[in-house]
């Protein structure tokens, strides 16, 4: 693991877990927490086993803290600093090589669908766990969802009945975008492991080089 100060004029920290052999890592998943207000950070237990797989399967994953609460925008730019991160952190050398993926869970799934959206960075992929459709009325994960120019996961619990995930979940059948169904409610307890099987697996087609 390594302490990462993300750039962008926001106090935002991050942790970047690689895989144990350096030769490995040629691409990197950003993992976004959920509500920053409802204690969502970095060591949220879901952004950990995903993260933990990732390693596991040869890809890095960066994980973070957003900066301080702006009712949902800062946090979007938040997210595209950590992309725009990603992608040039070898000072541009190998940038266009290195794919980049983003992940994300509730209020952090949303903001992976908004940033990606309309971030100045190419992004191979978004998973995106337990999203709900909007979190201020400029904020519609919907509708980033529809101008998305990269291919989307959305796991959803079949329980969950905390956030509003199902027009993001039809959005994504109509674009042709994975769609798994997860026997669980918001927290996903007992299904850690499928869920970061899934997203691993989505990556990972993502990733292969041809």
């Amino acid at each position: 693991m390594t302490d990462v100060l993300i750039p962008g004029g926001r106090d935002v920290r991050a942790t970047l877990d690689e895989p144990e052999t350096a030769d490995e890592v040629d691409a990197i998943v950003i993992a976004c927490p959920p509500h920053p207000q409802h204690g969502g950070s970095r060591t949220d237990q879901r952004l950990m086993a995903v993260s933990e797989a990732l390693r596991e399967a040869g890809i890095a994953c960066l994980r973070f803290d957003y900066g301080e609460w702006d009712d949902g925008y800062g946090e979007r730019e938040d997210v595209r600093n950590a992309i725009r991160w990603a992608a040039d952190r070898d000072d541009g050398e190998g940038a266009d090589d290195r794919p980049i993926g983003v992940f994300g869970y509730s209020f952090g799934a949303s903001q992976a669908l908004l940033a990606s959206a309309t971030v100045d960075r190419p992004v191979a992929g978004v998973a995106a766990l337990a999203p709900t459709a909007t979190l201020e009325e400029d904020l519609d994960a919907v509708e980033a969802l529809s101008t998305l120019e990269s291919p989307a996961l959305i796991l959803y619990g079949e329980r969950d009945t905390t956030v509003d995930w199902e027009p993001v979940v039809e959005r994504a059948r109509e674009r042709g975008d994975d769609v798994v169904s997860l026997p669980a409610d918001h927290f996903f307890l007992g299904t850690h492991d499928e869920l970061s099987q899934e997203v691993v697996d989505f990556f990972e087609r993502l990733f292969v080089r041809p």
